[in-house]
């Protein structure tokens, strides 16, 4: 049980870093947060999100497999033999997430951690239960399981935050198209702080729950807890904790991808992806589907630079979308790996074997990636292949009235020439 509730906050700590960018990666390429100031913004609210909301924690795994009764409490055949085999599948499936969250990491992709646990633990489940216990449909017209909840999702939600997206950015454009360049910049600056708190704040309701959910089990599993309408005090602190430290230490790999890898973003460009991911969001809580922030965010990203004829950098977009299709299978092969060597050796040292396994491949992974080591004194740095052709404000003509772009452009120049930050312009 300790060893589960320990890689549970591993697990909760590697999402808070994986998913920083969501919320921050375009205030932070726009310039509106210094990186320090963004990541910081965004664990304090992610701490505080995560005691807004327990609903669904403790049936957060009852919609891809099936070691739950609907009211959260486990299936008693599952029991018989202390709990055992259902900490090895939640430590399995835990374990495959993180080895996924820290590999895509290294890569610099934006996955979802959210089907990276799904699919750990689906992996795990098979491994150990067989392959009828995974939840692939729902029952009757009920759109549930595995195809309902994670798939569905995961194909639409990227395509609608994209179309939001693209339509706002339009909008925002038309509507500021005589207003001068620099008080444009400034005022939507402000107005991404606004919108990239409200990511972080739902993203720390949401993705903390998971968590507790899982620590949760593992204590029903071992008798330590047996209250199915409350979540211990303890794990919500812990769980608030750990995916605040994750998110302060940055996923500043990540950050860089999607602030600059897909297409060059100004601050109206920012605060229309923040806040269309928000409203997708949002809408979908409403409607009872589980969304992945990191598909929706990354939709929004390119909506952008669709809306305004920006040039997208789609090879990027492809090797995102490609990391998406595989989280779900590669991160079930893992767990189903790692419970197979847990259930090999058995008992405590197969549990030990499991999460020394994780730690090993999590430290090596750790390790090369210091090799090239992104961090916030060079997230902004842009080295992509084609940066030299793309232009970083790509409707400045059209931003109002030719008087006044040749004055902003004189002025971004002359502070530029004096040392100081472009923003002080005036």
């Amino acid at each position: 049980m300790v060893i589960v509730v320990l890689t549970a906050l591993a697990f909760d700590f590697t999402n808070g870093f994986h998913d920083t960018a969501n919320a921050m990666a375009t205030s932070i390429a726009t310039k509106a947060l210094s990186p320090k100031a963004a990541v910081t913004l965004c664990a304090v609210l992610n701490l505080v999100g995560a005691f807004l909301s327990v609903e669904v924690a403790l049936t957060v795994t009852t919609a891809v497999i099936r070691i739950q009764n609907p009211d959260g409490s486990l299936r008693p055949e599952l029991l018989a033999d202390g709990g055992f085999n259902i900490l090895l599948i939640l430590l399995a499936g835990l374990a495959g997430a993180i080895i996924w969250n820290i590999l895509t990491w290294l890569w610099g992709l934006p996955s979802s951690s959210s089907h990276a646990l799904f699919g750990g633990l689906v992996g795990a489940t098979i491994a150990g239960l067989g392959f009828d216990q995974v939840k692939w449909l729902g029952e009757g017209a009920h759109l549930d399981g595995v195809i309902g909840k994670v798939v569905l999702p995961a194909l639409a939600s990227p395509f609608i935050a994209l179309v939001v997206s693209a339509i706002g950015t339009k909008l925002v454009f038309w509507v500021t198209r005589e207003v001068a360049t620099r008080y444009r910049e400034t005022g939507f600056r402000w107005g991404q702080i606004g919108t990239a708190s409200l990511m972080s704040l739902s993203h720390g309701t949401n993705d903390a729950q998971k968590t507790m959910g899982m620590v949760t089990l593992a204590l029903l599993a071992c008798g330590e807890w047996t209250d199915l309408h409350s979540i211990p005090l303890w794990v919500k602190v812990a769980c608030a904790l750990a995916i605040a430290a994750g998110t302060y230490i940055g996923g500043w790999r990540i950050i860089r991808t999607m602030g600059h890898g897909l297409v060059s973003v100004s601050s109206p460009q920012g605060m229309v992806a923040e806040a269309s991911s928000a409203a997708v969001i949002l809408t979908s809580s409403q409607l009872g589907f589980a969304l992945s922030t990191t598909h929706v965010a990354t939709g929004s990203i390119l909506g952008t630079g669709i809306g305004i004829g920006a040039k997208v950098r789609w090879e990027v977009a492809v090797r995102m979308v490609v990391a998406w299709l595989t989280t779900l299978p590669l991160a079930g092969l893992v767990g189903a790996a790692l419970y197979g060597i847990g259930r090999l050796i058995g008992g405590p040292p197969g549990a030990a074997a499991v999460f020394l396994v994780m730690a090993a491949a999590a430290g090596y992974m750790y390790w090369h990636s210091r090799k090239d080591k992104i961090s916030h004194e060079n997230v902004a740095d842009i080295d992509w292949d084609d940066d030299e052709d793309d232009e970083p404000w790509p409707v400045a003509a059209a931003a109002g009235p030719d008087d006044d772009l040749a004055e902003d452009e004189a002025a971004l120049v002359a502070v530029g020439a004096l040392g100081r930050d472009p923003r002080e312009a005036d």
